[in-house]
């Protein structure tokens, strides 16, 4: 059938329909046509109907489900945080995270979201639990001097959370101002009148524990979001020397393992070699207590993860602790031809030289 006999048949159908409808075909325009829309536009439509009809009877397609987990961007969107704040609220346990498929992608569970959501004063209150002060904001919580205030964290009353290096290469130490609260409310008396002896006088008073209250807190967040052994002992032993680390850990393929899963304590790679030197020794632990628990603790780990899975190496997995040894490579053979060659043409290590002629 041709398109004009198409055409003409529906016309036909349409009038037919519209004689039924109100019986007379001569009411001037056709009920089931659009005013101002040709007949090709509507034999399109038809077409399109038809098709539409035909593929009703097929399954109707399944609407996507919604993710029962999301990413930390569009977490931290639908919280309405700023990344750092969601990582720090995420760090301090005020946001429960799980891991993602991909190693070292943290995600969060729509649960999670919907119940943060549904709190009370959502989102002031998780802004101001994510909310960090420095020296003089705190004392200011406190109703204290600035320098009342670096006595108490000096000595380790209030913990940092995180710290960067201003201009002149400082360490600014940052704490959470939902603990400074705290431990206002904790302890008024350390707040008024004179400190107590040895915060004043002895070793408490000299020794800056900031930098090891702050290594703990990093560290136990990272073995908090960590399953894995390797990566738990891997963990442990970035806040070691590394002469100490060779030492723990002799084998020279385990200590590549830790060394590719070494976490990043510190935020941000600064510029100038005085400032990485300046980051390293906030890094790396330095008291003997410190250093005591950390070897314990890495040798625990360490024990489990090779008897989880061991590493792999070239002469496969060894089981008493000791390094592989290094095989040395065969010399190689020359042709035998070539050495009797030579061999008939020295003598006791010299070489013949020409015959003279009689």
């Amino acid at each position: 059938m041709s398109v004009s006999d198409a055409q003409g048949y529906i016309r036909s159908r349409l009038r037919g329909r519209s004689e039924d409808r109100y019986g007379n075909g001569d009411q001037g325009q056709e009920p089931d046509l659009v005013p101002g829309v040709s007949m090709d536009t509507t034999v399109v439509d038809t077409t399109a109907a038809t098709a539409a009809t035909a593929g009703a009877a097929e399954p109707a397609e399944k609407k996507p489900r919604t993710a029962r987990t999301v990413g930390v961007v569009r977490a931290a969107r639908e919280l309405e945080l700023r990344r750092g704040e969601f990582e720090l609220a995420a760090q301090l346990g005020h946001i429960r995270t799980i891991a993602g498929p991909a190693a070292g992608r943290r995600q969060v569970t729509r649960q999670e979201i919907d119940r943060l959501r549904a709190a009370e004063g959502f989102p002031e209150v998780l802004r101001e639990r994510a909310r960090t002060v420095g020296t003089a904001e705190g004392a200011e919580l406190l109703t204290v001097s600035p320098g009342r205030f670096t006595r108490l964290a000096r000595a380790g009353l209030i913990a940092p959370v995180r710290f960067y290096l201003n201009r002149y290469r400082a360490v600014v130490w940052l704490y959470p101002a939902d603990e400074v609260r705290t431990f206002a409310a904790r302890e008024p008396a350390l707040l008024t009148g004179r400190l107590p002896g040895p915060l004043r006088l002895g070793p408490d008073a000299e020794e800056d524990r900031r930098p090891r209250n702050w290594r703990g807190r990093r560290i136990g967040h990272l073995l908090h979001e960590s399953e894995d052994p390797w990566e738990r002992a891997a963990v442990v032993g970035c806040v070691l020397d590394p002469a100490l680390l060779a030492e723990l850990v002799p084998d020279p393929y385990e200590r590549a393992q830790l060394n590719r899963l070494r976490p990043e304590l510190a935020p941000g790679q600064p510029e100038s070699e005085a400032a990485r030197a300046t980051v390293r020794r906030l890094v790396v632990a330095d008291h003997p207590d410190e250093i005591r628990w950390h070897r314990t603790s890495l040798a625990a780990l360490m024990t489990e993860a090779r008897r989880t899975h061991p590493v792999p190496r070239p002469a496969g997995p060894y089981e008493d602790g000791a390094p592989p040894r290094a095989r040395t490579a065969p010399e190689p053979s020359r042709p035998a031809g070539r050495r009797g060659l030579l061999s008939r043409l020295r003598i006791g290590g010299e070489r013949r030289g020409p015959a003279r002629r009689p």
